[in-house]
């Protein structure tokens, strides 16, 4: 039987990894392949060597949406999982307890609903619902509200090239709360009660069980949400997409990576396209790798 399990597990693998080598591997190494050529699509592909990625760094265009690409990695996670957290937190260990048990608020079943509706929204559906809240007259949720409550002027949240990056980030920080709360919900369940009732006995707040034993005791989840919505920073396409004024606009202050090959696509710029594609898959690798060497803690165990 030992020497029979090989061939058994074998034959159970090839399946699977050979429909993973042609849909999942053979696109990545096409496009490498094609980002070193020139290709309008129709044409032949023609070797063009580092043409296209020496284009790339040559582009103002380039920079620009890798430095909304670094802001977005920075507030995007940091905000969601922020926010989640204490989300969290309260709804599972916040409330008052009976019996010297912990528990969550009063209608925390109902909250987790709420807090989760906006993540069977695709990302589409809430760009849309968004443009209609953010418009810059009374027709707009906020506006509509500002100005009844006597401000003189509409508040440009897409159209000022200031407000309009904060504005998508804050759309992507609405969408994306309800899911990591459910995570680190399923993460704080993990936690014994009894270390949060020993706690209570001795006398700890809130604030301390929050710091000192959620927050620790959770590092593991929240590392692996942190690389998460760093790939979700990069990959804000559909978003700015429908959001964005002028294509990536006002004045180029919202336009991200997948929105330029996208543009490329559209003037059959193949060659440049996938050159971007390469740059966006090799800076979410490092970003990963990077934020996982980072964020390496010791392994509470329990």
């Amino acid at each position: 039987m030992r020497h029979g399990k090989y061939p058994f597990v074998t034959g159970f693998l090839i399946a699977p990894v050979t429909l993973y080598a042609i849909f999942v591997l053979s696109p990545y190494v096409q496009t490498i392949r094609l980002s070193f050529h020139r290709w309008r699509g129709f044409t032949t592909p023609r070797w063009a060597g580092t043409e296209n990625f020496e284009r790339m760094l040559q582009a103002d265009r380039f920079w620009q949406a890798l430095g909304h690409h670094a802001v977005m990695l920075v507030f995007l996670p940091l905000l969601t999982i922020a926010i989640a957290v204490v989300f969290a937190f309260m709804l599972n260990v916040g409330g008052a307890g009976r019996g010297g048990r912990t528990a969550g608020v009063w209608g925390s079943t109902f909250y987790r609903v709420v807090f989760f509706l906006p993540q069977v929204l695709a990302i589409p559906v809430v760009a849309v619902l968004f443009a209609t809240v953010y418009r810059p007259d009374r027709s707009g949720l906020i506006n509509g509200v500002l100005l009844r409550a006597g401000m003189d002027e509409p508040v440009g949240f897409l159209i000022d090239r200031h407000l309009a990056l904060p504005s998508i980030i804050a759309v992507l920080v609405w969408q994306a709360v309800g899911f990591y709360v459910v995570l680190f919900s399923a993460g704080m369940a993990n936690i014994p009660a009894e270390i949060y009732e020993a706690a209570e006995l001795d006398g700890a707040s809130k604030v301390t069980v929050f710091f000192r034993i959620t927050l620790p005791l959770l590092w593991d989840t929240i590392q692996t949400a942190w690389v998460y919505l760093g790939i979700l920073a990069f990959d804000a396409f559909a978003i700015v997409s429908v959001l964005a004024q002028d294509n990536g606009g006002p004045d180029g202050a919202t336009t991200v990576l997948g929105l330029e090959i996208y543009n490329f696509m559209n003037m059959s710029r193949y060659g440049d396209a996938t050159a971007y594609s390469v740059a966006l898959c090799v800076l979410s690798l490092v970003f990963a790798a990077f934020t996982l060497r980072v964020s390496r803690r010791e392994t509470h165990e329990f």
